[in-house]
């Protein structure tokens, strides 16, 4: 599958400095900010700086620099939010990708949810 990145999608903007964020940390190949909606008390974006749409385009073809650097950086947004097995009670990890998955936004990004149970996770419909 040939994986098309639009440049204009609003992660790519952020990644530019067009447009503001709340940063929770920022390293070499990943950014992690808060979300403008949040669906939880804690709701972290972290995604990587590269053009990548979705999880199977970064995992697939992402550098071994880049993604070490985005699991290290997720790992440290959840020590730093207070959700990390050692420092709270848990957090969720969520990927969406294209139309089933719902993904809104086409630049690969991992939402770390926490702060409270985040009850089911899918229905079964």
């Amino acid at each position: 599958m040939a994986y098309t990145y639009d440049d204009t999608n609003i992660f790519a903007r952020i990644l530019r400095g067009e447009i503001p964020n709340k940063t929770v940390l920022e390293t070499e190949h990943t950014l992690a900010f808060h979300d403008i909606n949040p669906a939880a008390p804690v709701h972290v974006l972290v995604i990587p700086k590269g053009a990548y749409v979705s999880f199977d385009h970064f995992a697939g073809e992402a550098s071994e620099a880049e993604l070490v650097d985005f699991h290290r950086a997720a790992a440290k947004v959840c020590q730093q939010m207070g959700v990390s097995l050692d420092a709270g009670a848990g957090f969720r990890a969520i990927a969406n990708a294209g139309a089933h998955g719902l993904q809104e936004v086409p630049h690969y990004h991992m939402h770390i949810l926490g702060g409270r149970p985040m009850g089911v996770m899918v229905s079964k419909a």
